[in-house]
């Protein structure tokens, strides 16, 4: 019977001795509560507990990402998209997360749903489209406001997807067409001006050089002789002026 006294004591003991004594990990911090009041942080590393007087709850310290889901956003020219986006955080203060808010995850994901349909909703879609890294500030700073008294940092927000609807999709690719149009016509007429210019200077210099106009001529000709042409016609100006050159050399 004393055997058996000692091996439920030695039991109880052991059971007392494990509810204690906790490890924690470098990126954890425990937070303790002694007859349910909380009396501080403790860890990493090797943890006492007075069993049955305190409890302790375990915070993970690292950075945190999770996707806030799709969410249909109307912006400020009334077009509606729908944007995901995702928040980096992680917990500076450990007392104020289990204290101040129930699941601060889950209460960060909802305050982060409003804040970001009012951030786009301020927005036209070109900016929205266009100016991802100003909204994203917006929205960083609007989220800080309210994770700062959970005990919480906001260290990155970033947009994910930003999904337009079919028709506007189809509107904005004719637009996009419609640009690169315009462009090509605007280049081909500056393409066309400049040539022009170029040869309203190349006909000034030729018409004020005596036989210039001719030696272009004889120039061409010889570029045309050598496509090897049955047929060659000539200027009755260069026929004239090849009777002169003859003519003098006689």
């Amino acid at each position: 019977m004393g055997i058996l006294i000692l091996v439920v004591l030695l039991v109880v003991a052991a059971v007392l001795v494990g509810s204690s004594v906790r490890i924690l990990k470098e990126y954890e911090r425990g937070v303790v509560f002694r007859l349910g009041r909380c009396v501080g942080i403790r860890g990493p590393g090797l943890i006492l507990l007075f069993p049955g007087i305190e409890l302790m709850t375990v915070v993970s310290m690292r950075t945190v990402a999770f996707e806030i889901p799709s969410q249909d956003v109307v912006t400020k020219d009334n077009v509606t998209v729908k944007v995901t986006a995702v928040i980096y955080s992680k917990v500076v203060d450990a007392v104020k997360v289990i204290i101040e808010v129930e699941n601060y995850r889950y209460a960060l994901a909802q305050i982060a749903q409003t804040a970001l349909r009012a951030v786009i909703g301020q927005h036209p879609l070109d900016e929205v489209l266009g100016e991802q890294a100003k909204l994203q500030e917006a929205l960083s700073a609007a989220l800080a406001k309210a994770s700062t008294a959970w005990g919480l940092q906001i260290d990155h927000v970033e947009m994910k997807n930003i999904d337009l609807p079919v028709e506007m999709q189809r509107a904005m690719a004719k637009q996009a067409e419609a640009e690169r149009e315009r462009r090509a016509k605007v280049i081909h007429a500056e393409g066309e001006l400049q040539a022009s210019v170029k040869l309203a200077e190349a006909a000034d210099t030729l018409s004020k050089t005596p036989g210039a106009l001719h030696l272009r001529t004889l120039q061409t000709m010889a570029e045309i002789a050598t496509e090897k042409n049955s047929t060659i016609l000539f200027p009755y100006e260069l026929t004239s002026l090849v009777s002169k050159v003859m003519g003098n050399t006689q």
